[in-house]
């Protein structure tokens, strides 16, 4: 693995084994991921990409006998271990899904919810959270006039939007996205990607994404994931995506970007 030391490391795994139950999901994960970088997660169906996101904010302690082996740091913090206040975590680590999971109410409450369920805010900062968020996903001005309609009104792509900016509204460290573009359409994908660069002047983001394009147009970092013959997911190579894309280490990688197989 290429190391880049002048970079500040926002997230970090050592030698990571993920079970669930008896089944090896994801096996000796060593990887740095940058800060106020973009980091894609690539590779075929199954090879566990989302298990390792989900790693980085706990997510996968919902499956039941899920075991983590080895390290998994923020800022040098150990934030696997038994200790750890996972919801403080999850407001530092936010997350995107594949679909936009809006709540059954307003615009704005879908936002102040989690500065609310938090403590971190009291009310009467609520509309200024409400529309710092709004901005950074560009949908302040589309959505000022009426924040009291409901969330589920909006379309897919004004819905992810949304969620982003429930994200942002606990003022997270990191932005873990899975998929988030996947159901959109072309022109809500491109605003989301447009998105994704604006914050990372300001927020540490990692992707899971199948589109290879996608991966090459907005990120910084690409780590490439495969099954191995021992059928557990592993991280096969990882580098700055302009050096990965063009000049792939690992034959594997070749020919999963050039479309041979995955």
């Amino acid at each position: 693995m290429q190391q880049h030391p002048q970079k500040e490391v926002k997230i970090k795994t050592e030698s990571v084994n993920l079970y669930y139950g008896p089944f090896h999901a994801i096996g000796d994960l060593s990887i740095n991921i940058y800060s106020k970088k973009i980091t894609a997660i690539i590779g075929p169906s199954g090879c566990g990409k989302s298990s390792m996101l989900r790693l980085f904010n706990r997510m996968n302690d919902l499956y039941p006998a899920t075991r983590v082996e080895g390290g998994i740091y923020l800022d040098d913090t150990l934030i696997s271990g038994k200790n750890m206040d996972v919801v403080k975590l999850r407001s530092k680590i936010g997350m995107v899904f594949q679909k936009p999971n809006v709540f059954h109410m307003s615009v704005y409450d879908n936002i102040i919810m989690g500065p609310k369920n938090h403590g971190k805010k009291s009310k009467k900062d609520f509309p200024g959270i409400v529309e710092s968020a709004l901005k950074k996903v560009a949908l302040w001005d589309e959505l000022k006039d009426d924040l009291n309609q409901p969330g589920l009104n909006l379309h897919a792509g004004q819905q992810q939007r949304l969620c982003i900016a429930r994200a942002l509204a606990v003022e997270p460290e990191v932005i873990l996205m899975d998929e988030s573009c996947s159901a959109l359409d072309p022109e809500s994908t491109m605003k989301i990607e447009g998105l994704m660069t604006e914050l990372k002047k300001t927020y540490t983001i990692v992707i899971v994404t199948h589109n290879m394009e996608q991966a090459a147009r907005v990120s910084d970092y690409s780590a490439f994931m495969m099954i191995g013959e021992d059928k557990v997911g592993k991280l096969v190579e990882f580098d700055n995506t302009g050096e990965l894309f063009t000049r792939p280490k690992d034959k594997r990688t070749e020919d999963y970007i050039t479309g041979r197989f995955g």
